[in-house]
């Protein structure tokens, strides 16, 4: 029994054990983590004390609640004092409850909160614990709060180096807010390695420090490597929220649908971006006028709009917000700031014009134009001097005739309506206008809710006016007979009183008249005859003379008028033929066209009868009328009549006998078209007739005394070339080769003739004489002539050293003039020399004539009875050109050259 007593017992401990433990587990299952949190000893009211990381615990938690009233736990997991706490001697705790109403899901998290005077024992405690079981000299994460009211030096943490079992270490600190900027901030005790901060920070300022801390032997030893140490600023509430502007101005028109955009608003927060110190939240705190309520914001991103469409500018023009933003999210111990807020409602054209008035009167008196008779008002809401306002009237009746218009003033914005165009009383005594009035601007309204156009009646009354005459219509006809006897009488041009509508009392007067053929009588306006009327006259244009009349009354009221005298027409003229000068040109043609008129109207007029008409029997056996047509008729030649002129009469009749003679001068010519014989003299065909003007006799007196100038300079200028050397030109031997006329500038380059080249030296040369002959240049041609002497030959004249001219060869100066040799001599001479110079030239090295070799054509027969066309040469023959009298037409040109020559 003593045996099993302590076996038991040893289960019962063992089950109380199990107990515990599992009570523990069910009180831990559902919380996270526990946090501690170093606080001074008094804490003031909405004072952030820390930050726990809610998410590390729970993601999904819509409620989080503190067990603790005195503290607030925002979304962001910063801790708040709600009331002004004192911590006592014990440490202080809390629970945060985190839980997600959906799926019942709960969590806990612990704070404990203790005095920050009691941290340094602790840690002082904790270190000399683990100092041999694990490396102190690391980078360890320091923060301090900011604006942090002490007690200062207020301790953050120790720095220690393992090494200080061996030795004796002395701890220090380099960097900002030691030896630089902000200076004397930071310190460490030399022999603990506790660091120190001396006085509150600005976060907004200093984000965080950087300083370095050393571990060194008092004799300068380092046993460890310098230690970075990182000491963050933990954000404080401390920076209210600040708009960007005072005042916000925004413009926004009248009627608009619900939910429009107003306009945005910003704020800025100098506090550590992405906490709770810095969400913002806007809100509208008071409208001026305060009802009703037409605005709202977003609480995020502080956009305006509207909540109604009843916005009415003609109510209420501008609406004045009072604005606030607020941070920790809108939480009431948040820091807010207020701004003002300006909304300006813009006109839209939601209001129609309207007439005051539905009806007016005016009058205005005839025959007045381009005056104002009446000024109209409307009424329109809208804003003044706008498009919305200004008005734009328009006449919709009464106004067909156009007598009428309206406009705007510009101004006023009154309607004034004119007269543009003459009312006549006698015609209308009143005339009734409707006018209407819309604005510039389309109306805004929709179509359903859209009212009538505002209209208006006008009745305008037509005062009478004494008036002179009436010359209506202005334009009046009498008919006449052409050629009528002098003294008929006709009714005239007609003019009235609009008021009796009686011509009684009007007096006439003749205003104009071109060919003073008629008279006009005073009282009753008829015409009489003057001067035989002649409608083929050329005043006459459409068989109607025109004169005006001036029309007046006894007070002297005047009107004008036009009178058209239509004569009518009667066969007083024979037909004609216009053309009175025919060509026949007889190797191309053998008639001719001839066309007749009659001045006459139509029915006096064709179709005409042509016929020959002659006392004689020659033109009867030389000519031929045929009839082409009702006008006109083709006049031939018969029995080969010779080259020449001839006038042959024709008779033309109408269809009622009228008729004339026309004489046609008829020229029978040797051409090809009428131009060749018209703009030359044949003498075929007698005289060309050609009549000199006097600007054509001075233009050859000019030309008569420009040659006489050019004849004396000649005279002048061969008198001194007398006297001046001739030398033998460099290119003699060429132009003895060739002979040809050039009629037009050649080739200045210069080819050797094989042994022909003549190099002269001296300028004393008078002539030129050898067997070579010279080149005599003159006015562009050249002309080759043969040079007198013996048959001596360039190498013969040539001395030692030097050479000679042709003239030392023979002895003397002779003249080229006199040193002519026969054709026959000269050929004889070059024939046999030129033969063996072309037979050398132009051969290759194998001695076998070169490709662009002269070949020799064989004789083709004898040459036509034209012979050469060098009959236009130099040889001058005449003989053998009795052909050119039979060549065609197309030859005589040339033939007329080469007799010429």
């Amino acid at each position: 029994m003593a045996a099993a007593r302590p076996s038991g017992s040893w289960s019962g401990a063992l089950c109380r054990l199990l107990l515990l433990t599992l009570a523990i587990l069910i009180f831990a299952s559902d919380a996270c983590k526990n946090v501690t949190l170093y606080v001074p000893s008094k804490l003031d009211a909405e004072k952030l004390i820390g930050r726990v990381n809610l998410k590390e615990c729970f993601t999904a938690a819509n409620l989080i609640h503190s067990s603790d009233p005195d503290f607030q736990i925002l979304e962001d997991g910063s801790v708040y004092t709600t009331n002004s706490i004192l911590l006592s001697s014990e440490k202080r705790s809390f629970t945060i409850l985190l839980s997600n109403t959906e799926n019942q899901e709960k969590k806990k998290i612990f704070v404990f909160l203790e005095h920050q005077t009691k941290v340094l024992k602790r840690r002082q405690t904790k270190e000399t614990v683990l100092r041999r079981a694990k490396r102190r000299w690391a980078p360890i994460p320091c923060s301090m709060l900011e604006n942090s009211l002490g007690p200062f030096p207020l301790f953050l943490q120790q720095v220690q180096s393992d090494t200080a079992q061996n030795y004796t270490i002395y701890y220090s600190i380099r960097g900002p807010g030691v030896d630089q900027e902000p200076r004397n901030l930071f310190y460490v005790e030399r022999d603990t390695g506790n660091l120190y901060c001396t006085r509150a920070v600005d976060r907004e300022q200093y984000e965080s420090f950087e300083i370095i801390a050393f571990a060194t032997t008092p004799d300068g030893y380092t046993p460890e490597l310098p230690l970075p140490l990182i000491i963050k600023i933990e954000d404080e509430n401390d920076n209210y929220p600040i708009f960007t502007e005072e005042t916000y101005t925004f413009t926004i028109f009248e009627n608009c649908r619900v939910g429009t955009t107003v306009g945005q608003v910003c704020a800025t927060d100098k506090d550590e971006p992405d906490t709770m110190h810095t969400r913002l939240k806007y809100s509208i705190i008071g409208q001026v006028p305060p009802s009703p309520t037409l605005f709202s914001m977003h609480p995020t991103t502080g956009v305006i709009t509207t909540t109604s469409s009843q916005l009415d500018r003609e109510l209420i023009d501008k609406y004045q917000l009072k604005i606030k933003v607020q941070d920790m999210d809108g939480q009431y111990f948040g820091l807010q700031t207020t701004s003002t807020c300006i909304i300006n409602i813009d006109d839209v054209n939601d209001h129609l014009p309207t007439f005051t008035r539905t009806s007016y009167v005016a009058s205005v008196e005839e025959n007045t134009v381009d005056v104002e008779i009446l000024r109209v008002t409307v009424e329109d809401k809208d804003l003044v001097n706008t498009a919305n306002w200004r008005a734009n009237y328009t006449i919709l009746k009464g106004n067909e005739n156009g007598n009428f218009k309206i406009v705007t003033d510009a101004k006023t914005n009154e309607g004034i309506l004119c007269v543009v165009k003459p009312l006549n009383y006698e015609e209308k005594q009143q005339v009734i206008l409707q006018i209407g009035v819309v604005n510039e601007a389309p109306f805004s309204r929709e179509a359903s809710s859209r009212s009538a156009m505002s209209t208006a009646t006008v009745t305008v009354n037509v005062r009478d006016q004494d008036e002179g005459p009436e010359c209506n219509p202005p334009i009046q006809t009498v008919r006449m007979s052409e050629n009528a006897a002098v003294g008929t009488t006709s009714n005239g041009y007609k003019a009235y009183d609009p008021e009796t509508r009686s011509s009684s009392g009007i007096r006439y007067k003749k205003l104009t008249d071109p060919t003073e053929w008629v008279t006009i009588d005073e009282n009753t306006g008829s015409i009489r005859v003057f001067r035989s009327l002649d409608r083929e006259a050329e005043t006459i244009r459409n068989g109607i003379y025109n004169i005006t009349v001036l029309a007046s009354d006894q007070a002297g009221r005047t009107c004008t008028g036009t009178l058209g005298i239509i004569l009518q027409d009667v066969n007083d003229n024979g037909p004609f033929i216009p053309k009175k000068t025919v060509i026949i040109c007889k190797p191309t043609m053998s008639s001719a066209e001839i066309v007749a008129v009659d001045p006459d109207e139509p029915i006096n007029g064709p179709p005409f009868d042509f016929s020959l008409e002659s006392s004689t029997s020659d033109v009867q056996r030389m000519w031929r009328l045929n009839k082409i047509n009702d006008t006109a008729a083709r006049l031939s030649y018969q029995n080969d009549p010779a080259f020449g002129s001839y006038v042959v009469p024709i008779t033309v009749r109408d269809r009622l006998g009228m008729s004339s003679v026309t004489s046609l001068d008829v020229a029978l010519c040797d051409c090809i078209t009428e131009n060749d014989c018209t703009h030359r003299a044949d003498p075929r065909i007698g005289g060309g007739g050609v009549q000199l003007g006097k600007w054509a006799i001075l233009a050859i007196l000019l030309g008569i005394a420009l040659l006489f100038c050019i004849l004396f300079t000649l005279v002048c200028g061969a008198s001194g070339i007398s006297k001046q050397p001739k030398v033998i030109p460099d290119d003699l031997a060429q132009q003895n080769l060739i002979v040809s006329n050039t009629e037009a500038p050649g080739d200045d380059k210069v080819y050797s003739a094989n042994g022909f080249t003549t190099q002269t030296v001296g300028a004393s040369a008078q002539g030129v004489c050898g067997t070579m002959g010279s080149g005599v240049k003159n006015g562009g041609q050249e002309t080759i002539e043969m040079v007198k002497g013996g048959h001596q030959t360039l190498e013969s004249c040539r001395g030692a050293g030097h050479h000679h001219t042709l003239d030392s060869c023979k002895g003397g100066h002779t003249e080229v003039d006199n040193c002519r040799y026969t054709y026959s001599e000269w050929h004889s001479f070059t024939q046999p020399r030129l033969g063996e110079k072309v037979y050398l030239c132009n051969q290759d090295e194998n001695h076998k004539h070169a490709q662009d070799y002269v070949l020799t054509y064989n004789y083709e027969g004898r040459g036509s009875v034209a012979g050469s066309v060098g009959c236009c040469s130099e040889r001058q023959e005449e003989d053998g050109l009795e052909f050119l009298d039979n060549l065609e037409p197309k030859f005589r040109t040339l033939a007329e050259a080469c007799m010429k020559r």
